[in-house]
Protein backbone atom coordinates (compact mmCIF):
# COMPACT_ATOMS: atom_id res chain seq x y z
CA UNK A 1 0.00 0.00 0.00
CA UNK A 2 1.69 3.15 -1.14
CA UNK A 3 2.01 6.13 1.19
CA UNK A 4 -1.01 8.00 0.06
CA UNK A 5 -3.03 5.10 0.01
CA UNK A 6 -2.37 5.10 4.05
CA UNK A 7 -3.11 8.77 4.77
CA UNK A 8 -6.27 7.86 3.18
CA UNK A 9 -7.04 4.89 5.45
CA UNK A 10 -5.45 6.60 8.01
CA UNK A 11 -7.75 10.06 7.86
CA UNK A 12 -10.46 7.74 6.90
CA UNK A 13 -10.43 6.50 10.19
CA UNK A 14 -10.38 9.63 12.79
CA UNK A 15 -12.31 11.74 10.31
CA UNK A 16 -16.24 12.65 11.45
CA UNK A 17 -16.18 12.09 15.03
CA UNK A 18 -16.84 15.00 17.66
CA UNK A 19 -14.60 16.99 19.49
CA UNK A 20 -16.27 15.12 22.84
CA UNK A 21 -15.08 11.93 21.83
CA UNK A 22 -11.23 12.86 21.19
CA UNK A 23 -11.23 14.07 24.96
CA UNK A 24 -12.92 11.42 25.94
CA UNK A 25 -9.74 9.64 24.13
CA UNK A 26 -7.33 11.60 25.59
CA UNK A 27 -8.16 10.88 29.09
CA UNK A 28 -8.61 6.82 27.82
CA UNK A 29 -4.84 7.65 26.72
CA UNK A 30 -3.46 9.19 29.85
CA UNK A 31 -5.22 6.61 32.12
CA UNK A 32 -3.51 3.79 30.21
CA UNK A 33 0.14 5.46 30.22
CA UNK A 34 0.00 4.83 34.14
CA UNK A 35 -1.51 1.91 34.09
CA UNK A 36 1.00 -0.30 36.06
CA UNK A 37 -0.35 -1.78 38.82
CA UNK A 38 -2.89 -4.11 37.14
CA UNK A 39 -0.70 -5.53 34.67
CA UNK A 40 2.24 -6.10 37.98
CA UNK A 41 0.19 -6.39 40.46
CA UNK A 42 0.77 -10.77 40.16
CA UNK A 43 4.36 -10.86 39.56
CA UNK A 44 4.69 -7.98 42.49
CA UNK A 45 3.43 -10.42 45.14
CA UNK A 46 5.71 -13.36 44.02
CA UNK A 47 8.70 -12.38 43.15
CA UNK A 48 8.62 -8.83 45.16
CA UNK A 49 6.79 -10.21 48.25
CA UNK A 50 7.51 -13.52 47.79
CA UNK A 51 3.95 -15.04 48.40
CA UNK A 52 2.56 -17.93 46.19
CA UNK A 53 0.97 -17.94 43.26
CA UNK A 54 -2.18 -18.96 45.11
CA UNK A 55 -1.81 -16.01 47.19
CA UNK A 56 -1.40 -13.87 43.95
CA UNK A 57 -4.68 -15.88 42.71
CA UNK A 58 -6.76 -14.68 45.64
CA UNK A 59 -5.37 -11.10 45.54
CA UNK A 60 -6.29 -10.88 41.89
CA UNK A 61 -9.65 -12.57 43.00
CA UNK A 62 -10.63 -9.54 45.16
CA UNK A 63 -10.11 -7.42 42.96
CA UNK A 64 -12.37 -9.24 40.66
CA UNK A 65 -14.38 -8.92 43.25
CA UNK A 66 -14.52 -5.49 43.84
CA UNK A 67 -15.00 -4.39 40.02
CA UNK A 68 -17.59 -7.22 39.73
CA UNK A 69 -19.76 -4.89 42.87
CA UNK A 70 -18.84 -1.85 41.29
CA UNK A 71 -19.99 -2.80 37.51
CA UNK A 72 -23.41 -3.09 38.54
CA UNK A 73 -23.35 -0.40 41.02
CA UNK A 74 -21.62 2.30 38.43
CA UNK A 75 -23.98 1.54 35.39
CA UNK A 76 -27.11 2.43 37.72
CA UNK A 77 -25.29 5.76 39.01
CA UNK A 78 -23.98 6.40 35.29
CA UNK A 79 -28.33 6.62 34.09
CA UNK A 80 -29.20 7.94 37.45
CA UNK A 81 -26.19 10.53 37.89
CA UNK A 82 -24.68 10.68 34.58
CA UNK A 83 -21.86 9.46 33.45
CA UNK A 84 -19.34 12.81 34.20
CA UNK A 85 -20.31 12.80 37.89
CA UNK A 86 -19.27 8.88 37.71
CA UNK A 87 -16.00 9.17 36.20
CA UNK A 88 -14.97 11.85 38.21
CA UNK A 89 -15.91 9.97 41.69
CA UNK A 90 -14.39 6.23 40.08
CA UNK A 91 -11.33 8.69 39.26
CA UNK A 92 -10.38 10.25 42.62
CA UNK A 93 -11.11 7.16 44.32
CA UNK A 94 -8.91 5.06 42.30
CA UNK A 95 -6.27 7.07 42.02
CA UNK A 96 -6.24 7.34 46.32
CA UNK A 97 -6.11 3.42 46.59
CA UNK A 98 -3.95 2.51 44.39
CA UNK A 99 -1.02 5.02 46.20
CA UNK A 100 -2.54 3.34 49.54
CA UNK A 101 -2.20 -0.33 47.87
CA UNK A 102 1.66 0.85 47.43
CA UNK A 103 2.23 1.38 50.52
CA UNK A 104 0.86 -1.55 53.27
CA UNK A 105 2.58 -4.66 53.37
CA UNK A 106 0.43 -6.74 55.93
CA UNK A 107 -1.35 -9.20 53.39
CA UNK A 108 -4.64 -8.62 55.00
CA UNK A 109 -3.94 -4.94 54.02
CA UNK A 110 -3.05 -5.79 50.17
CA UNK A 111 -5.80 -8.47 50.00
CA UNK A 112 -8.73 -5.49 51.33
CA UNK A 113 -6.92 -2.53 49.17
CA UNK A 114 -6.56 -4.65 45.56
CA UNK A 115 -10.69 -5.42 46.34
CA UNK A 116 -10.84 -1.67 46.82
CA UNK A 117 -9.35 -0.75 43.82
CA UNK A 118 -10.83 -3.04 41.82
CA UNK A 119 -14.16 -1.16 42.67
CA UNK A 120 -12.65 2.16 42.21
CA UNK A 121 -10.73 1.13 38.88
CA UNK A 122 -13.85 -0.92 37.88
CA UNK A 123 -16.80 1.99 38.48
CA UNK A 124 -15.32 4.11 35.42
CA UNK A 125 -15.93 1.60 32.72
CA UNK A 126 -19.66 1.74 32.55
CA UNK A 127 -19.46 5.23 32.20
CA UNK A 128 -16.71 5.73 29.49
CA UNK A 129 -18.81 3.39 27.29
CA UNK A 130 -21.87 4.73 27.64
CA UNK A 131 -20.57 8.42 27.24
CA UNK A 132 -19.11 6.62 23.95
CA UNK A 133 -22.47 6.00 22.82
CA UNK A 134 -23.96 8.82 23.90
CA UNK A 135 -22.01 11.04 21.37
CA UNK A 136 -21.24 8.87 18.40
CA UNK A 137 -23.30 8.59 15.68
CA UNK A 138 -25.02 4.43 15.58
CA UNK A 139 -22.42 3.90 12.17
CA UNK A 140 -19.70 5.22 13.44
CA UNK A 141 -19.63 3.45 16.70
CA UNK A 142 -17.39 0.40 16.02
CA UNK A 143 -14.86 2.61 14.55
CA UNK A 144 -14.65 5.06 17.59
CA UNK A 145 -15.10 2.37 20.23
CA UNK A 146 -11.59 0.46 17.84
CA UNK A 147 -9.93 4.28 18.46
CA UNK A 148 -10.32 4.03 22.43
CA UNK A 149 -9.70 0.33 22.52
CA UNK A 150 -6.19 1.52 20.08
CA UNK A 151 -5.81 4.35 22.50
CA UNK A 152 -5.90 1.85 25.90
CA UNK A 153 -2.97 0.12 23.88
CA UNK A 154 -1.07 2.38 22.53
CA UNK A 155 -0.44 3.00 26.89
CA UNK A 156 -0.33 0.20 27.81
CA UNK A 157 2.49 -0.72 25.34
CA UNK A 158 4.20 2.12 26.79
CA UNK A 159 3.23 0.92 30.55
CA UNK A 160 4.71 -2.44 30.39
CA UNK A 161 7.49 -1.68 28.85
CA UNK A 162 8.77 0.98 31.04
CA UNK A 163 7.11 -0.42 34.21
CA UNK A 164 9.18 -3.75 33.92
CA UNK A 165 12.39 -0.99 33.80
CA UNK A 166 11.00 1.15 36.97
CA UNK A 167 10.26 -2.05 38.91
CA UNK A 168 13.97 -2.63 39.09
CA UNK A 169 14.05 0.37 41.62
CA UNK A 170 11.53 -0.27 43.36
CA UNK A 171 7.45 -0.97 42.96
CA UNK A 172 6.43 1.74 44.89
CA UNK A 173 7.20 3.81 42.25
CA UNK A 174 4.92 2.12 39.93
CA UNK A 175 1.81 2.46 42.19
CA UNK A 176 2.71 6.34 42.86
CA UNK A 177 2.83 6.95 39.06
CA UNK A 178 -0.11 5.04 38.44
CA UNK A 179 -1.84 7.08 40.86
CA UNK A 180 -0.65 10.44 39.34
CA UNK A 181 -1.34 10.00 35.83
CA UNK A 182 -5.24 8.75 37.16
CA UNK A 183 -5.35 11.69 38.82
CA UNK A 184 -4.46 14.01 35.46
CA UNK A 185 -7.34 12.00 33.79
CA UNK A 186 -9.86 12.90 36.38
CA UNK A 187 -8.76 17.09 35.86
CA UNK A 188 -9.03 16.40 32.03
CA UNK A 189 -12.84 14.78 32.38
CA UNK A 190 -13.52 17.74 34.90
CA UNK A 191 -12.44 20.35 32.36
CA UNK A 192 -13.49 18.50 29.02
CA UNK A 193 -16.09 16.58 28.96
CA UNK A 194 -19.56 18.13 29.28
CA UNK A 195 -22.56 15.81 30.34
CA UNK A 196 -23.78 13.81 27.81
CA UNK A 197 -26.70 11.72 29.22
CA UNK A 198 -29.44 11.75 26.70
CA UNK A 199 -31.85 14.29 27.79
CA UNK A 200 -35.79 14.90 27.56
CA UNK A 201 -36.64 11.46 29.23
CA UNK A 202 -36.29 10.48 33.05
CA UNK A 203 -33.38 8.90 34.23
CA UNK A 204 -34.01 4.95 33.65
CA UNK A 205 -36.77 5.49 31.50
CA UNK A 206 -36.84 4.69 28.11
CA UNK A 207 -38.80 6.47 25.30
CA UNK A 208 -42.09 4.92 25.73
CA UNK A 209 -41.98 6.38 29.27
CA UNK A 210 -41.57 2.57 30.85
CA UNK A 211 -38.47 2.23 33.62
CA UNK A 212 -35.85 0.66 32.27
CA UNK A 213 -34.04 -1.59 34.94
CA UNK A 214 -31.72 -3.89 36.32
CA UNK A 215 -34.53 -6.68 35.28
CA UNK A 216 -34.69 -5.08 32.37
CA UNK A 217 -31.87 -6.29 31.66
CA UNK A 218 -31.73 -9.78 32.67
CA UNK A 219 -34.81 -10.23 31.02
CA UNK A 220 -32.89 -9.22 28.05
CA UNK A 221 -32.24 -12.95 26.72
CA UNK A 222 -29.87 -12.21 23.84
CA UNK A 223 -28.34 -9.82 26.01
CA UNK A 224 -27.85 -12.12 28.73
CA UNK A 225 -26.36 -14.57 26.19
CA UNK A 226 -24.32 -12.19 24.70
CA UNK A 227 -22.97 -11.48 28.66
CA UNK A 228 -22.24 -15.29 29.23
CA UNK A 229 -20.39 -15.45 26.14
CA UNK A 230 -17.94 -12.43 27.21
CA UNK A 231 -17.51 -13.85 30.18
CA UNK A 232 -15.83 -17.10 29.10
CA UNK A 233 -13.76 -15.14 26.96
CA UNK A 234 -12.73 -12.87 29.43
CA UNK A 235 -11.45 -15.41 31.84
CA UNK A 236 -8.97 -16.33 29.00
CA UNK A 237 -8.13 -13.20 28.64
CA UNK A 238 -7.36 -12.57 32.68
CA UNK A 239 -4.80 -15.54 32.20
CA UNK A 240 -2.50 -12.79 30.55
CA UNK A 241 -2.35 -11.07 33.05
CA UNK A 242 -2.35 -13.40 36.23
CA UNK A 243 -1.62 -17.10 35.20
CA UNK A 244 1.31 -15.90 32.30
CA UNK A 245 3.23 -13.67 34.31
CA UNK A 246 3.74 -16.37 37.27
CA UNK A 247 4.53 -18.99 34.46
CA UNK A 248 7.13 -16.95 33.32
CA UNK A 249 8.16 -16.54 36.38
CA UNK A 250 8.83 -20.09 37.09
CA UNK A 251 10.80 -20.96 33.85
CA UNK A 252 12.82 -18.42 35.56
CA UNK A 253 11.89 -14.77 33.11
CA UNK A 254 11.92 -11.88 35.17
CA UNK A 255 9.68 -9.18 35.37
CA UNK A 256 11.96 -7.13 32.54
CA UNK A 257 11.10 -10.17 30.30
CA UNK A 258 7.45 -10.42 30.92
CA UNK A 259 7.30 -6.65 30.24
CA UNK A 260 8.59 -7.11 26.79
CA UNK A 261 6.70 -10.72 26.14
CA UNK A 262 3.00 -9.00 27.05
CA UNK A 263 4.23 -5.61 25.30
CA UNK A 264 3.64 -7.55 21.88
CA UNK A 265 -0.02 -7.35 22.80
CA UNK A 266 -0.12 -3.36 22.95
CA UNK A 267 2.29 -3.22 20.47
CA UNK A 268 0.08 -5.21 17.59
CA UNK A 269 -3.16 -3.80 18.70
CA UNK A 270 -1.63 -0.42 17.97
CA UNK A 271 -0.01 -1.05 14.81
CA UNK A 272 -3.11 -3.58 13.43
CA UNK A 273 -6.58 -2.02 15.43
CA UNK A 274 -7.14 0.27 12.85
CA UNK A 275 -6.31 -1.32 9.72
CA UNK A 276 -8.28 -4.21 10.85
CA UNK A 277 -11.73 -2.28 12.27
CA UNK A 278 -11.74 -1.04 8.37
CA UNK A 279 -12.31 -4.70 7.61
CA UNK A 280 -14.24 -5.66 9.96
CA UNK A 281 -16.20 -2.43 10.27
CA UNK A 282 -19.64 -3.83 8.53
CA UNK A 283 -19.40 -7.33 8.70
CA UNK A 284 -21.23 -9.81 11.02
CA UNK A 285 -20.93 -9.07 14.00
CA UNK A 286 -21.20 -12.86 15.74
CA UNK A 287 -19.15 -14.83 12.99
CA UNK A 288 -16.53 -12.45 13.79
CA UNK A 289 -16.82 -12.87 17.68
CA UNK A 290 -16.62 -16.86 16.52
CA UNK A 291 -12.85 -16.12 15.09
CA UNK A 292 -12.09 -13.86 17.90
CA UNK A 293 -12.79 -16.80 20.29
CA UNK A 294 -10.86 -19.37 18.43
CA UNK A 295 -7.52 -17.39 18.15
CA UNK A 296 -8.31 -16.23 22.17
CA UNK A 297 -8.14 -19.51 22.95
CA UNK A 298 -5.87 -21.37 20.83
CA UNK A 299 -3.45 -18.42 21.52
CA UNK A 300 -3.12 -19.34 25.06
CA UNK A 301 -3.33 -22.90 24.35
CA UNK A 302 -0.03 -22.42 22.38
CA UNK A 303 1.76 -21.28 25.83
CA UNK A 304 2.32 -24.76 26.61
CA UNK A 305 5.22 -25.10 24.32
CA UNK A 306 6.53 -21.53 25.01
CA UNK A 307 10.00 -21.49 27.10
CA UNK A 308 11.50 -18.47 26.24
CA UNK A 309 10.51 -14.91 25.89
CA UNK A 310 10.39 -15.10 22.29
CA UNK A 311 8.47 -18.06 22.08
CA UNK A 312 5.66 -16.41 24.80
CA UNK A 313 5.32 -13.50 22.62
CA UNK A 314 4.56 -15.40 19.66
CA UNK A 315 1.55 -17.05 21.90
CA UNK A 316 0.51 -13.43 22.89
CA UNK A 317 0.69 -12.50 19.17
CA UNK A 318 -2.33 -15.01 18.46
CA UNK A 319 -4.51 -14.29 21.17
CA UNK A 320 -4.04 -10.53 20.31
CA UNK A 321 -5.52 -11.00 16.99
CA UNK A 322 -8.48 -12.51 18.61
CA UNK A 323 -8.66 -9.31 20.75
CA UNK A 324 -8.53 -6.79 18.29
CA UNK A 325 -11.00 -8.10 16.52
CA UNK A 326 -13.50 -9.59 19.75
CA UNK A 327 -13.35 -5.93 21.36
CA UNK A 328 -14.63 -3.16 19.31
CA UNK A 329 -17.36 -5.76 17.89
CA UNK A 330 -18.66 -6.71 21.01
CA UNK A 331 -18.61 -2.92 22.28
CA UNK A 332 -20.34 -1.98 19.08
CA UNK A 333 -22.95 -4.90 19.60
CA UNK A 334 -23.57 -4.03 23.29
CA UNK A 335 -24.36 -0.48 22.07
CA UNK A 336 -26.26 -1.88 19.57
CA UNK A 337 -28.63 -3.96 22.06
CA UNK A 338 -28.72 -1.63 24.70
CA UNK A 339 -31.74 1.17 25.07
CA UNK A 340 -30.10 4.74 24.88
CA UNK A 341 -31.73 5.50 28.85
CA UNK A 342 -30.24 2.05 29.76
CA UNK A 343 -27.00 2.35 28.15
CA UNK A 344 -25.67 2.66 31.96
CA UNK A 345 -27.03 -0.73 33.14
CA UNK A 346 -26.45 -2.81 30.07
CA UNK A 347 -22.89 -1.40 29.86
CA UNK A 348 -22.24 -2.15 33.52
CA UNK A 349 -23.56 -6.02 33.56
CA UNK A 350 -21.14 -6.29 30.18
CA UNK A 351 -18.51 -5.26 32.27
CA UNK A 352 -19.56 -7.48 35.24
CA UNK A 353 -19.05 -10.32 33.20
CA UNK A 354 -15.36 -9.18 32.47
CA UNK A 355 -15.11 -8.68 36.52
CA UNK A 356 -16.27 -11.88 37.55
CA UNK A 357 -13.79 -13.39 35.29
CA UNK A 358 -11.38 -11.29 37.24
CA UNK A 359 -12.53 -12.90 39.96
CA UNK A 360 -12.39 -16.27 39.29
CA UNK A 361 -10.05 -16.60 36.68
CA UNK A 362 -7.03 -15.52 38.76
CA UNK A 363 -8.13 -18.23 41.36
CA UNK A 364 -9.16 -20.92 38.80
CA UNK A 365 -5.79 -20.02 37.02
CA UNK A 366 -3.21 -20.05 40.35
CA UNK A 367 -5.30 -22.93 41.78
CA UNK A 368 -4.35 -24.87 38.43
CA UNK A 369 -1.00 -24.10 38.16
CA UNK A 370 0.48 -25.29 41.84
CA UNK A 371 -1.95 -28.85 41.33
CA UNK A 372 -1.46 -29.59 37.72
CA UNK A 373 1.17 -27.53 35.93
CA UNK A 374 0.67 -24.56 33.55
CA UNK A 375 0.40 -26.52 30.76
CA UNK A 376 -2.97 -27.98 31.90
CA UNK A 377 -4.39 -24.82 32.35
CA UNK A 378 -3.20 -23.67 28.82
CA UNK A 379 -4.83 -26.75 27.22
CA UNK A 380 -8.12 -26.17 28.95
CA UNK A 381 -8.05 -22.36 27.20
CA UNK A 382 -8.08 -24.09 24.11
CA UNK A 383 -11.35 -26.09 24.96
CA UNK A 384 -12.94 -22.24 26.46
CA UNK A 385 -12.22 -20.86 23.18
CA UNK A 386 -14.16 -23.52 21.40
CA UNK A 387 -16.75 -23.84 23.32
CA UNK A 388 -17.51 -19.95 23.57
CA UNK A 389 -17.12 -20.05 19.81
CA UNK A 390 -19.77 -22.30 18.87
CA UNK A 391 -22.23 -20.06 21.61
CA UNK A 392 -21.02 -17.25 19.50
CA UNK A 393 -22.10 -19.05 16.03
CA UNK A 394 -25.78 -20.27 18.18
CA UNK A 395 -26.06 -16.65 18.98
CA UNK A 396 -25.60 -14.93 15.76
CA UNK A 397 -28.29 -17.17 14.15
CA UNK A 398 -30.72 -15.70 16.63
CA UNK A 399 -29.70 -12.03 15.64
CA UNK A 400 -30.15 -12.90 12.38
CA UNK A 401 -33.19 -14.30 12.81
CA UNK A 402 -34.65 -11.52 14.51
CA UNK A 403 -33.59 -8.58 12.09
CA UNK A 404 -34.96 -11.19 9.17
CA UNK A 405 -38.24 -11.47 11.83
CA UNK A 406 -38.07 -7.61 12.16
CA UNK A 407 -37.97 -6.86 8.34
CA UNK A 408 -40.82 -8.90 7.40
CA UNK A 409 -43.22 -7.65 10.21
CA UNK A 410 -41.69 -3.91 8.52
CA UNK A 411 -42.76 -5.12 5.21
CA UNK A 412 -45.74 -6.51 6.02
CA UNK A 413 -47.02 -3.34 7.76
CA UNK A 414 -46.06 -1.03 4.48
CA UNK A 415 -47.58 -3.55 1.83
CA UNK A 416 -51.24 -2.88 4.35
CA UNK A 417 -50.97 0.56 4.37
CA UNK A 418 -50.40 0.67 0.56
CA UNK A 419 -54.16 -1.45 0.42
CA UNK A 420 -55.32 0.93 2.70
CA UNK A 421 -54.49 3.87 0.94
CA UNK A 422 -56.10 1.90 -2.44
CA UNK A 423 -59.10 0.84 -0.54
CA UNK A 424 -59.45 4.62 0.16
CA UNK A 425 -58.99 5.90 -3.09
Amino acid sequence: MSVTRLGEAAKGSVSGLPRAFWWLWTSTLVNRLGGFVATFLAMYLTVDRGYSATFAGLVGALHGLGGAVSAVVAGVLTDRLGRRPTLLVAQVSTAVTVAVLGCVRDPVAIAVMACLVGMASNASRPAVQAMMADIVAPEDRVRAFSLNYWAINLGFAFSAMAAGLIARHGYLTLFLADAGMTLLTALIVFVKLPESRPEGQSPGRGADGRAVGLGTVLRDRRFMALVALTYLVATLFQQGYVALPVAMGADGLSSADFGLAIATNGVLIVVLQIPVTRFIEHRDPARLLVVAALLTGYGFGLTAFAGSVGTYALAVAVWTLGEIISSPTQMGLVARLSPAQGRGRYQGMHMLAWSLASLTAPLAGGAVIDRFGAATLWAASAVVGTVAAVGYGVLGRRLRGDEAEGAGAEAAGVRAEEVAGVTAA
